[in-house]
């Protein structure tokens, strides 16, 4: 293992409240030295220039889709490991909805072997909460919690029984570990595709409520309240949630939440090919909507973006995830109706949330708490997220400046499924380094 020196580089680290220009040096897969200059060093030593650069602890994904065991076509934990290397994730949370889903030891020890042979970086399981993520019985989560998994979802479906929802927030009293809601009154939203408003008026496609995921983040939050449990809601996307989740905080209440990098930078509007604004005298045109832009919960209006935006400036937003859920071009290339759900984004993910400091002034450590630090605490691993000496050396080095033009043939993922396809956006990840090793 070769030893390697970081120089120049503006370093953040929201846990040891870093932020300056500082070298960084790594030994046997250690952060050994982290000084204002350092010049002793082995002659042999990799030396990376940072100038100009941003030098931060390893990304953290605690929402991410791999697809393996069974749906391979979609994605491999190969191909999304190295695409989360490309996109500066050193970490990535593996949700369960696989085939067969993560609800037993059996299947979550073959991720995680699976992930030690053929995983370029860490891969960390969330194990449903539900037997065959079904909702109707829990699964055994002390047991799986012993595994080493690092929380509980029926991701894809919520866990709509409030009486299984009520169990399973009690059982994450003893394992310390979140339970993850997808939000949705699946009445609500039932034979919804698109966000309810007037684009979908425009269109013709059947809406989905914001009302869908209030109701039920209202209806976990008072569960938590009543068992003191973890809750975690998964990609909040309404103005309406962001409410609800601050009163919560507020009460000091043991509830956080996620936001992605689309939710937090597209509306609705976004469905008009290639446009992001609608085009009223091509509305009718040949492709008139991007099925790349099909999501759930839908991409919202302005003011949800805007409130979502506001969440991260004042902390109700704990954590940055990308929901990152690849799909094949015959999953896209269909109707709308008929589309499969998910953006492909890993590789596109701090392009998509700089533009949030670029055009709205969030500040960059405040982008890199939500992607580093803050999903550490959540997941219990608080051997994560910083740069402290003799950690493991997770560390992104980016330029936020950085332009270039998104080609989803050049993804590592096998998901090609990105809204931003021909887009020019800013930032860019120039290396990731995972235990000390250079991925990408």
């Amino acid at each position: 293992m070769k030893n390697i020196l970081i120089t120049e580089g503006r370093v953040i680290d929201c846990v040891q409240n870093l932020n300056s220009v500082m070298d960084v040096f790594i030994s046997n897969g250690k952060i050994t030295k982290l000084e204002p200059k350092i010049t002793n060093f082995p002659p042999d030593t990799i030396i990376i220039s940072a100038k100009k650069m941003i030098v931060s602890p390893g990304f953290i994904d605690m929402h991410c889709h791999l697809r393996e065991p069974g749906y391979t076509k979609k994605e491999t934990i190969y191909t999304a490991t190295k695409a989360a290397a490309k996109g500066g994730f050193t970490t990535v949370c593996a949700m369960p909805n696989t085939d067969p889903a993560m609800d037993n030891n059996t299947t979550i020890e073959f991720v995680m072997e699976k992930a030690k042979t053929n995983g370029l970086i860490r891969v960390l399981p969330i194990a449903a909460a539900t037997k065959k993520r079904a909702g109707y019985e829990l699964t055994n989560m002390n047991e799986l919690s012993n595994l080493g998994v690092v929380g509980f979802s029926d991701d894809g479906d919520p866990i709509s029984n409030p009486n299984i929802m009520r169990q399973a927030l009690s059982y994450s009293l003893s394992t310390n570990l979140p339970i993850i809601n997808h939000c949705e009154v699946k009445e609500l939203s039932e034979n919804g595709v698109i966000n309810e408003g007037r684009v979908s008026m425009l269109l013709g496609l059947a809406g989905i409520p914001n009302s869908s995921e209030d109701a039920m983040v209202a209806r976990d939050i008072f569960l938590s309240e009543t068992t003191g449990g973890n809750l975690h809601i998964a990609h909040a996307s309404t103005s309406g949630a962001m409410e609800l989740i601050a009163i919560a905080k507020d009460k000091g209440l043991n509830v956080t939440c996620e936001a992605t990098p689309h939710h937090l930078t597209l509306t609705d509007e976004s469905i008009f090919n290639r446009a992001k604004k609608i085009d009223h005298e091509n509305i009718l045109s040949k492709n008139p909507y991007d099925t790349n832009v099909k999501v759930a919960p839908p991409l919202r209006s302005q003011k949800d973006v805007d409130a979502l935006v506001q969440g991260i400036l004042n902390d109700t937003i704990d954590v940055i995830a990308t929901d990152h859920a690849p799909h094949t071009n015959t999953d896209k290339n269909c109707t709308f109706e008929d589309a499969a759900s998910g953006i492909s984004n890993l590789e596109t993910a701090l392009s998509s949330v700089l533009s949030l400091h670029h055009s709205k002034n969030v500040p960059i450590p405040k982008i890199i708490e939500k992607l580093t630090s803050s999903p550490a605490k959540l997941i219990n691993r608080p051997d994560l997220g910083s740069l402290k000496l003799n950690t493991t050396a997770d560390i992104t080095i980016f330029d936020p400046n950085f332009e270039w033009v998104v080609n989803s043939n050049s993804f590592a993922s096998k998901g090609k499924n990105t809204p931003l396809e021909g887009e020019k956006v800013k930032g860019k990840v120039i290396k990731t380094i995972f235990g000390g090793e250079i991925i990408e």
